[in-house]
């Protein structure tokens, strides 16, 4: 179910920062009409740290009832508080939502006992496949190989997000896990090698303006024919590493405003596109035949 390019949405907003539910569910649309393969609620991009509760239970359920089944919704709950973690987590539960992506415990860096602990706290408490989240460079702490392989034990826990950049890791772990725990890169500048690797997909920024290619790569790996995808990947290779030329999402967003998919809004702390990496982004992205 959770394979190919899932896109790592944003969250439109307005100028005064409030969400733009319109251009959000054209977005849902505009990602349907182009392959992509599932779509992350609240992840990163999504701007998950400055959306309060509400807005969090609201935008997944829109999302479920938009979409109304036709690829998968998986929502970001992950949380520094498991208890915060366990509530967002049974919201999109009721909402609907086909799985829940869990970020590590961010800014309190807990040990590898406390990272086990917190997963099988929401384990426990919620009925939903739940799939772990690695991204040591945002969150100050790393889920460290052997809880990995504890994690995946778990009746609730299915896969991983892998956003290290670490391919090593992969190997190690596919033949330590359960047999259906399923591996999906959170980068997009190694995510084909993590494919060939074995995993089964990227959660994926570049996914918002480029959603058919990204699909056309990850099917072409799924379907074997990995040279097919390296030559796609090879035009995208620029825009990847264009997508982090600034924080995430400050330039995607910038870019699909510039594109007229959505309004300019952004949430403080995060600011719009510095001026000088506007032209340089727009060329990149022009230059994708």
């Amino acid at each position: 179910m959770f394979q190919g390019s899932i896109v790592a949405i944003v969250t439109p907003m307005n100028l005064d920062g409030s969400i733009d539910i319109g251009n959000f569910k054209n977005l849902l649309d505009f990602h349907i009409e182009n392959k992509t393969d599932g779509i992350v609620v609240l992840g990163t991009t999504g701007e998950c740290p400055t959306i309060d509760f509400d807005e969090h239970t609201f935008l997944i359920k829109e999302a479920v009832l938009h979409i109304k089944g036709r690829i998968p919704v998986i929502a970001g709950t992950g949380a520094n508080s498991t208890k915060e973690a366990v509530f967002l987590t049974q919201s999109a539960k009721e909402a609907g939502a086909d799985a829940c992506l869990l970020v590590t415990p961010y800014y309190n860096k807990p040990n590898q006992k406390g990272l086990f602990e917190h997963y099988k706290a929401i384990n426990d408490a919620v009925e939903i496949p739940q799939i772990l989240y690695n991204v040591p460079s945002r969150t100050g702490c790393d889920l460290e190989n052997s809880t990995v392989v504890l994690l995946s034990q778990l009746s609730n826990i299915i896969g991983i997000k892998d956003a290290t950049g670490e391919l090593e890791r992969i190997d190690f772990l596919k033949d330590k896990v359960k047999h259906n725990f399923i591996f999906i890169s959170g980068d997009d500048l190694s995510f084909l090698d993590y494919m060939e690797r074995g995993g089964c997909g990227v959660i994926s920024v570049t996914a918002n303006v480029k959603p058919n290619l990204m699909h056309n790569i990850c099917h072409s790996i799924l379907n074997g024919n990995n040279e097919k995808s390296r030559v796609i990947n090879d035009q995208l290779a620029s825009l990847h590493q264009a997508m982090f030329i600034d924080s995430n999402p400050i330039p995607v967003k910038w870019l699909l405003n510039y594109l007229g998919l959505i309004n300019q809004g952004i949430r403080l702390p995060l600011v719009e596109l510095d001026k000088k990496y506007q032209a340089k982004l727009v060329k990149v992205f022009e230059a994708i035949k």
